[in-house]
């Protein structure tokens, strides 16, 4: 499983910086009525983050195409390639997200234009995800070309975003409290962020179990020769890293549960929230990174 681990590192980092710029949008739209200047010093850590994780998930991708020319010669089909509409959409959206944060570091902008900037730059990054989908919708993959890789895609994008955005507030709020205290309104609102985060992952990994159980039976189902190898991989000859895939969805699962159970019997202490947070975005991505090893195990063509 290890010979696409530069595709594993970049379809995870892209859909994690799209699902992260989603996040942040949806708690500045939720949390409207919080003061800008507050809002701003809260989410813009979480902003600055997503750029170089945008960057570290491109340049595993050169390593895959084998080099820079490579990856300039993939622009040239964008009519008929999915692959030149995933590097094209993801150089747009790295551009889009590079400039909406330089404009909100600077101050550069009316305020309503950088919010226009930061929904265009969420639809284009959900889009790009979309686009990655397509590149493994292949007929002659059967494992691949069906609506749950889609599924999977969207989901992962959503809890790896929605978890490192979470990680990244309640750590740039532990280090701000070591020079002066925080005050109560981004307080409210790293809590308030928290509390969304939590339920909506927890919300998203239910559709992945549901997801996958629903997956693994119409593979099962398909009497084809590639099915059949692609089932094997997944239950038999790597089964056990299936098993710990779900075994790590279901940690996530208590780590959430125990931290809004706290989060309900009042204020939770900063060490809990970094505990919880970390642990939960930790324990996520390594089941992310499993899955995802996994999927490209499973890549079996028709014919082989």
């Amino acid at each position: 499983m290890l010979d696409e681990t530069p595709l594993v590192i970049f379809t995870l980092v892209v859909q994690m910086s799209a699902g992260s710029f989603v996040v942040l949008g949806l708690i500045h739209l939720i949390c409207w009525r919080t003061k800008p200047k507050t809002m701003d010093r809260v989410s813009d850590p979480a902003l600055y983050a997503i750029g170089p994780l945008l960057a570290l998930g491109f340049l595993a991708s050169v390593f895959h195409l084998g080099r820079w020319l490579r990856a300039a010669n993939a622009l040239k089909h964008l009519d008929s390639s999915w692959l030149s509409r995933e590097i094209f959409v993801g150089i747009v959206f790295a551009a889009l997200g590079a400039t909406f944060a330089l404009c909100q570091w600077r101050g550069w902008l009316p305020g309503r234009v950088r919010q226009g900037l930061a929904v265009l730059t969420a639809v284009v990054g959900a889009s790009l995800v979309y686009v990655v989908g397509r590149v493994y919708s292949l007929r002659t993959i059967v494992a691949w070309d069906t609506w749950h890789t889609m599924v999977s895609f969207y989901t992962t994008s959503l809890l790896l975003g929605a978890l490192a955005v979470g990680t990244v507030l309640v750590v740039a709020a532990a280090t701000r409290s070591r020079t002066a205290p925080e005050d109560p309104a981004s307080q409210r609102l790293v809590v308030s962020a928290l509390r969304g985060i939590a339920v909506g992952s927890i919300v998203l990994i239910g559709v992945k179990f549901v997801n996958a159980v629903s997956y693994l039976g119409g593979l099962a189902g398909d009497p084809g020769p590639a099915a059949r190898r692609s089932i094997t991989t997944l239950v038999d000859t790597d089964g056990g890293f299936s098993v710990a895939q779900a075994l790590l969805g279901l940690a996530v699962l208590a780590v959430l549960g125990v931290f809004l159970a706290q989060l309900s019997r009042g204020r939770v202490p900063q060490r809990l929230l970094v505990t919880a947070a970390v642990s939960a975005f930790s324990l996520a991505l390594a089941g992310e990174v499993i899955g995802r090893m996994l999927f490209y195990a499973s890549g079996s063509r028709v014919g082989m």
